[in-house]
């Protein structure tokens, strides 16, 4: 089993992720942070356990996130993903209730009880990150690695000019957490927006997942899904992309796993785990990545255009070592392929 915890902020994109999650069934997810950034953190935490009800999966914990950014007042993310952060889906409520621990205690408590095989990802902003590293500045050291989708390098942003949400909306979190995982065994992987845009989903793509199962339970869930994704595709086409989604999230998230599948200590995937992929033995590759860099990253705090901007030292002006591998461009339509089988095919 892999273990996995997952720092989120559900979201539509982040709710595919979960639903790539649910069908893996050699994965142990040990805990899901609620983070706010999409819409304030109440809101996420009752997000994920509706999205956790209607799958079945109440027994995983929800660890409540911050409520704030490190520095300064939150600014959520409505006209992306709704008022509710499920855009037009109908969730569940009133079943299971979030986990008393907090998402920075659980962070540690998931790396103490794993140390050196724990992969932790990312989705959402970094602060939960953060905050777990004031209380065991060693988690770098303890996780087996770290995936984050974010950042914008060279490449319009799509928050403000030049930022990426996720980096934006905590850039000293972002900061602070890249400071100190470029002293990781394996250097953090990010994926930013110039390689997940790539990852572009259909109305055709989204009919053929939902022409797949036969399981009531996951019907329904992919029903719910398809009402979340409709505010997505007509958010994108508002903003100029077309009728389809950039998912960013469901990527950065199965490219973890399957490189933690990969890894020659790891045991040969679970019998029916993801049969319809090509990433399996990666050996050190990042799944479905065409191209990685490693570089020195920073995030910008004070430009009074470009706060949260991330910063990679291509040519090592700084004289920096690196301090993480940045996806550069991906084979976005085999991805998306093993996406719409797997989630067409449902949970084993």
């Amino acid at each position: 089993m892999i273990p996995l915890f997952l720092d989120c902020d559900p979201g539509i994109d982040d709710a595919l992720a979960l639903g790539w999650l649910f069908c893996q069934d050699d994965v142990e997810i040990l805990g899901l942070a609620a983070s706010g950034g999409n819409v304030s953190t109440d809101q996420v935490v009752t997000n994920t356990l509706g999205w956790l009800q209607l799958a079945g999966r109440d027994g995983i914990p929800v660890h409540p996130g911050a409520q704030h950014p490190l520095a300064g007042v939150s600014e959520y993310a409505e006209e992306t993903h709704g008022d509710t952060g499920a855009g037009y889906a109908q969730l569940p409520a009133g079943g299971n209730t979030a986990d008393a621990l907090s998402a920075a205690e659980a962070w540690v408590r998931a790396a103490h009880a794993h140390p050196g095989e724990l992969i932790g990802v990312v989705t959402g902003p970094s602060t939960n990150l953060a905050l777990a590293l004031d209380l065991e500045p060693r988690l770098p050291q303890l996780l087996k690695r770290l995936f984050i989708m974010g950042g914008a390098f060279n490449y319009r942003g799509n928050t403000r000019p030049t930022t990426e949400w996720n980096i934006s909306y905590d850039p000293e979190a972002a900061k602070a957490v890249l400071d100190a995982f470029g002293e990781a065994t394996h250097l953090p992987v990010i994926g930013p927006i110039e390689a997940t845009e790539a990852v572009a989903l259909t109305r055709a793509r989204l009919e053929q997942m939902l022409a797949g199962p036969a399981n009531p339970q996951w019907s329904a869930w992919l029903t719910q899904l398809a009402e979340a994704l409709r505010f997505y595709f007509e958010f994108h086409e508002s903003d100029g992309h077309g009728y389809l989604a950039h998912v960013h999230d469901p990527y950065v998230t199965a490219a973890a796993i399957l490189w933690a599948r990969g890894q020659p200590e790891s045991s040969s995937p679970a019998e029916g785990a993801d049969a319809d992929s090509s990433a399996h033995q990666t050996h050190g590759i990042i799944p479905w990545a065409q191209k990685t860099e490693r570089a020195a990253v920073d995030v910008e705090l004070t430009g009074t255009l470009t706060r949260g901007e991330t910063v990679a030292d291509w040519l090592g002006r700084w004289g920096r070592v690196p301090n993480a591998e940045i996806i550069r461009s991906l084979d976005a339509e085999a991805f998306l392929d093993h996406l719409t089988n797997t989630l067409r095919k449902g949970p084993v």
